[in-house]
């Protein structure tokens, strides 16, 4: 059985919360694709190449403990806006979208680009306020120095890039079902994403 789920979404929105909770609950595998430009992004930090760095990349490079640093995530922003790199991770996706036992994909073009014939296709998303005071208490929990409208600013740039770059843009599918996850609890978020998914193909 091939089924595959695409969850798209700005940064901090809880798509990918959402998707591994989604996975989870139909057995499906799970594949962050931000950590393949995060690793990426990494490479890059280190003087590499970014397109060298996207044709290179192994499946080891998305266990980097660093890949969730606020640095590798506007380094992947960055590189993410290179066609080349975007060219060379397509195949990698589209195999893992299609792998047996069904699939959830999470990341900014999966409905739109990666997987435009998708099962299931969400938009997660929630006021950049919001996503910045997560994301600022996940990087404060970690022990990250860092004030709050340093985190606001990096969201709503990393946004502008996301959704003004020429390759694959942060949008909607115009068949996706848009989630706004803004005044949602965690458990409340996924209960919606699974009744969607629930909705747009009822079991047999």
């Amino acid at each position: 059985m091939r089924f595959t789920i695409a969850i798209d979404g700005p940064a901090a929105a809880g798509k990918g919360t959402i998707s591994k909770a989604v996975a989870a609950h139909y057995g499906f595998a799970h594949l962050d694709t931000g950590l393949l430009y995060r690793a990426v992004g990494a490479r890059t930090l280190d003087g590499t190449d970014p397109i060298v760095a996207a044709k290179a990349l192994t499946a080891e490079d998305l266990d980097a403990d660093n890949l969730r640093t606020p640095e590798v995530a506007q380094a992947a922003s960055k590189v993410a806006v290179i066609g080349e790199v975007r060219a060379a991770l397509v195949d990698f996706q589209r195999a893992f979208a299609r792998r047996a036992g069904g699939a959830v994909l999470d990341g900014r073009d999966i409905g739109t680009v990666i997987c435009p014939n998708a099962e299931a296709k969400l938009f997660v998303t929630a006021s950049a306020e919001v996503r910045a005071e997560r994301r600022y208490l996940e990087l404060v929990g970690k022990g990250t120095e860092i004030d709050r409208e340093t985190v606001l600013a990096d969201v709503k740039e990393r946004d502008a890039r996301d959704m003004e770059r020429a390759e694959a843009p942060l949008k909607p599918a115009e068949d996706a079902v848009l989630i706004d996850t803004s005044v949602l609890a965690i458990e409340e978020a996924i209960g919606a994403a699974v009744a969607a998914i629930d909705k747009l193909h009822p079991a047999e």
